[in-house]
């Protein structure tokens, strides 16, 4: 009987399923993989010598490293030009939308006034709403307001999805901070304003990177508005990339080289960043 009872008190316990585990770390080494596979391609491509670029065997692992697709790259047209004006474009929209969009998110969390509802799904359907049924409205509005073939211009037109995009993002996190830590405050003597620089602020800064981050890179990728609303001398670096071609034809391991560089503002960035964007994408996952 007493072993009985061992044995049953034993097989209540269900032991964690192998199979189950191997399997989902199979599904995430193979998501892996499928994602990381173009960003080596890229970086294999670019370090490799032009002729292998071409060949129509290529081989998975490099067979040569060289860095004249680097320079190649840098001599073809002007590069440092696309870049910096994506900068400029991408930290401006970046800046005005994040101030902006917290004013407009920390309005539609904290405070009830008529229309609140309106609001809230106007911002969704403003991202519903497809990139390029846009273009001529807005190529028609700029050149209204003489913005066309400016980077003031692309500007604005990216804060018009980028925008929404802010405010809806910062809204979660600014929900997921308790109202009682502004109100304690303003009970010990500060203003509404002073209750948010000291206790709300501190509280949402990982939010506001994480949704920085994402922004510039909505901003430093989009190509479709920078191609149509901005002449050659003043193209983008995404536009750049993308009428990558010479006398010869496409050269497609100056292209991958170009590439490579393009993404060094975004490693570089997210490197800076990576811990209090992490701190961000987790912010609210635990209530309490």
């Amino acid at each position: 009987m007493d072993a009985v009872a061992r044995s049953g008190s034993g097989s209540g316990r269900t032991p964690r399923p192998q199979k189950s585990k191997a399997g989902w770390n199979l599904l995430g080494l193979l998501v892996f993989v499928t994602a990381g596979f173009p960003v080596y391609w890229m970086l294999n491509t670019a370090f490799k010598p032009a002729k292998d670029a071409i060949d129509p065997d290529p081989s998975l692992l490099p067979t040569g490293l060289t860095l004249s697709n680097f320079s190649r790259a840098l001599d073809i047209a002007d590069f440092w030009g696309p870049v910096g004006r994506s900068l400029i474009v991408s930290l401006s929209v970046v800046a005005i939308g994040v101030v902006v969009g917290t004013l407009a998110a920390l309005a539609i969390s904290r405070f009830a006034f008529r229309g609140r509802k309106i609001v809230i799904v106007g911002i969704l359907a403003v991202q519903m709403i497809p990139l390029v049924a846009m273009i001529i409205p807005v190529f028609l509005l700029l050149n209204d307001l003489d913005q066309y073939d400016k980077l003031s211009g692309l500007i604005i037109t990216y804060l018009t999805f980028i925008l929404p995009f802010t405010v809806w993002t910062l809204r979660g996190f600014i929900v997921n901070i308790p109202k009682e830590l502004e109100e304690a405050a303003m009970v010990d003597g500060c203003s509404p304003t002073g209750a948010f620089l000291r206790v709300v602020f501190p509280l949402l800064a990982p939010g506001m990177v994480a949704t920085s981050v994402y922004a510039f890179i909505q901003a430093w990728n989009e190509y479709l508005y920078a191609l149509m609303l901005l002449s050659q001398k003043n193209q983008t670096a995404t536009v750049w990339l993308g009428n990558f071609t010479t006398k010869h034809g496409t050269e497609y391991a100056p292209m991958m080289a170009g590439s490579t560089m393009m993404a060094v503002p975004i490693v570089v960035l997210f490197l800076l960043v990576q811990r209090k964007m992490a701190a961000g994408l987790t912010a609210g996952a635990v209530k309490g």
